[in-house]
């Protein structure tokens, strides 16, 4: 989710409560045509597309700074596109458009290095592992991509792929029919992908369907086995130490599932509402965020004689629906994007976490949340990703708003980038005491306007933005 930026000063942490916004179109879409999706585009992204956002103000230390934002038009709307110039591939490299962006490329340092443009289909999931890229959209097509060009890929049935977890060779894709499909890497000399299974297993579904006991009630007058998500599959989270997967769902659920042999060892009822958002965090602790306006903390403790999990504390409790969460684990601070425009987040304090305040960057829902470092990414529905950089004492400044997609963002996903500190200008000495002194980090951010933009960014170092 990802205008012209002017300074900017650190932002004030505030804390606030702030009244429910309309915001069901953009968490709830289910596009069941493509018919229906076209005709219900203009109205699901009217405010994301308007025209110049209003000036933006942010305070701190008692000082005001504004700053108006245009969004430079680096395509043509894809509401507005009548046919798409790109014939050869559904997706296609897009080279940078001007030459300040060219310049921003080749100094390593930060910047839009190049855009993947697909000819139909919002970009609803990102995975990142390494040096490929999974992007999953409402074409029930996963692509694969390396080195910004297309490596592979895979396709089912099972509706728009609104979550992707990797996890050594496997990648667990969750979908809006409420299946989670596991895949198999077949190695780099194939670059192909097998389906290998789903969760749960075709055999426990059939053992639980043929038991009364197995089955709750959902709906009225209709009931489902309890280990099979009846609705979409919106955020999954893996927990590789204890070898376990969660997953969200609007059913309200929060499952458990051991990697090992695909079993579904628990099925919580967390949320009155959608969830939204799943994140492993830190000292055991998962968290959960829902369209009911909550974010809840679990842990996975003895109880009897299995280990199951009980909810320790309910962060949130607000009008406006959670739409995102990240963690930075190192710091143990959780953040969390809501309809509101907001980006809340929660410190560590010894022996509990304590409200630390509220980022405040977009006029419009942020709907997804990523961590890189000390570095927080917030993609929102007004177009933009506002990078802030936490800073001593829990203080977070905004360094920079990317600007250049025309359409609500929708996921972000981070990897490091090796090569991001090499400058060929540079002496050996200098380009070793940068790299140790500083971290870069690959951003991509998927959007609803069918593309998937990926850009450099370091901790330290903003020469190739104007900061605000």
């Amino acid at each position: 989710m990802t205008r012209k930026n002017n300074s900017m000063g650190a932002i004030l942490l505030q804390k606030e409560s702030f009244r429910r916004t309309k915001f069901g179109t953009l968490l709830y879409s289910d596009p069941i045509s493509d018919h229906e999706e076209s005709s219900n585009n203009s109205a699901r992204s009217s405010n994301a597309s308007s025209a110049p956002s209003p000036p933006r103000t942010s305070s701190f230390n008692g000082t005001n700074t504004t700053s108006n934002n245009n969004s430079p038009n680096y395509f043509m709307s894809p509401w507005n596109q009548s046919a798409s110039p790109y014939v050869k591939s559904p997706w296609i490299h897009q080279p940078l458009l001007d030459s300040s962006e060219e310049s921003e490329s080749s100094d390593c340092k930060n910047g839009l290095i190049g855009s993947l443009v697909r000819e139909g289909g919002h970009i609803y999931s990102l995975a990142a592992s390494g040096d490929l890229l999974y992007t999953g959209s409402d074409s029930k097509n996963i692509r694969v991509w390396k080195n910004l060009k297309e490596y592979s890929g895979f396709k089912c049935q099972s509706g728009l792929v609104k979550a992707i977890v990797v996890y050594g060779d496997k990648i667990f894709t969750g979908h809006q029919d409420g299946k989670i499909r596991v895949w198999k890497f077949l190695g780099k000399k194939r670059k192909a992908y097998k389906r290998v299974g789903s969760l749960p297993t075709v055999r426990d579904y059939l053992k639980s369907s043929i038991n009364p006991k197995a089955y709750v009630e959902v709906r009225r007058n209709r009931n489902v086995p309890w280990i099979k998500h009846f609705d979409a599959v919106s955020c999954m989270s893996l927990d590789k130490e204890r070898g376990l997967l969660y997953s969200g769902s609007w059913d309200k659920t929060l499952k458990v599932w051991r990697l090992s042999d695909s079993k579904c060892l628990e099925s919580i009822n967390a949320h009155q509402d959608a969830i939204n958002s799943v994140v492993v965090g830190f000292d055991g602790l998962v968290f959960t965020g829902s369209a009911d306006g909550t974010i809840k903390a679990w842990r996975r403790e003895l109880v009897g004689n299995s280990a199951k999990h009980v909810l320790v504390e309910t962060l949130l409790k607000q009008d406006n629906a959670v739409t995102s969460l990240a963690v930075n684990a190192a710091a143990a601070t959780v953040y969390a994007g809501s309809s509101d425009g907001l980006v809340n987040f929660w410190e560590r304090q010894k022996h509990f976490l304590e409200y630390g305040g509220a980022l405040r960057g977009h006029k419009l829902a942020v709907l997804c949340v990523a961590v890189a470092g000390n570095l927080v990414l917030s993609g929102s529905a007004d177009k933009s990703i506002c990078v802030w950089r936490r800073e001593e004492g829990g203080i977070h400044s905004c360094l920079t708003v990317l600007t250049g997609h025309n359409g609500p963002v929708k996921c972000l996903t981070v990897e490091e980038d090796s090569n991001g500190s090499n400058n060929d200008n540079d002496s050996e000495d200098e380009a070793q005491m940068e790299k140790k002194s500083d971290k870069y980090w690959r951003v991509y951010s998927g959007s609803l306007d069918n593309s998937v933009k990926v850009w450099r960014l370091s901790e330290n170092s903003f020469s190739g933005f104007e900061e605000i």
